[in-house]
């Protein structure tokens, strides 16, 4: 349960668990990085997790790729001239009872693709999306609309341009944790679900699950107390 076999267990590409926070959604989230993320590992987020499979990438990503929140999408459409004023749908202040916004951005297929929503289309698209962030990383020339198209099924999260000063969701502890691992700031993951509550899996149910499973579980707390003695 620390963060240094977290660190360690992506530097594998494996599957980590990790939970936010009581004063956040109380969530777990099943987090594995984009370029290692199998049809075995989809099919297991969609089993055995149940939530929505997202890709979280980092602000710098985001922004040289020019991926947008999607509310800016909705409130941009409507300034625009749209008869149906889609910023009328947009989250607003007080909305969500845990934080002033939502990371969404577009929802994706790669064009290699057929319908995009099997774990196979998935996983490619998934993957895909984490070697594009790695071009960018290393400065190389990226054509997004070449290799992507939207809309997709794949849901994009944009972290929070001070990460974890700025926002402590699930979209930006991955990141954070990506970025001490050394490896590319894009994760896949998936929230975990309980069938019987219907509710999210609690912290305890999930810790059982990481131990049988031989996974590493790991609080966001303990990520942002690790992040920050490291700078």
């Amino acid at each position: 349960m620390s963060v240094a076999e977290a660190i360690k267990a992506v530097r594998r590409g494996e599957m980590v668990l990790i939970y936010d926070s009581e004063d956040r959604e109380a969530e777990t989230d099943m987090v594995v990085p984009a370029v290692s993320t199998t049809p075995k590992q989809v099919a297991r987020m969609r089993v055995e997790a149940g939530g929505l499979i997202c890709v979280a990438i980092s602000p710098q990503a985001a922004e040289s790729l020019c991926l947008p929140f999607m509310s800016d999408i909705l409130k941009f459409v409507s300034s625009n001239g749209c008869s149906l004023k889609l910023d009328s749908v947009c989250e607003k202040p007080g909305d969500l009872a845990y934080d002033t916004r939502s990371s969404f951005s577009i929802a994706v297929n790669h064009r290699g693709v057929r319908t995009g929503i099997t774990d196979i289309d998935r996983a490619l698209t998934i993957t895909e999306l984490g070697f594009t962030v790695e071009r960018v990383a290393l400065n190389l020339p990226v054509d997004f609309s070449a290799s992507f198209r939207s809309p997709g099924h794949v849901p994009l999260l944009r972290a929070a341009q001070g990460l974890i000063s700025e926002r402590r969701g699930q979209t930006e502890l991955s990141i954070v944790l990506a970025e001490m691992a050394g490896i590319i700031p894009a994760m896949a993951m998936c929230e975990m679900l309980d069938a019987q509550s219907g509710r999210a899996l609690t912290k305890r149910d999930s810790i059982d699950y990481a131990k049988r499973h031989e996974l590493t579980f790991v609080t966001g707390q303990a990520i942002v107390d690790a992040y920050e003695r490291s700078r």
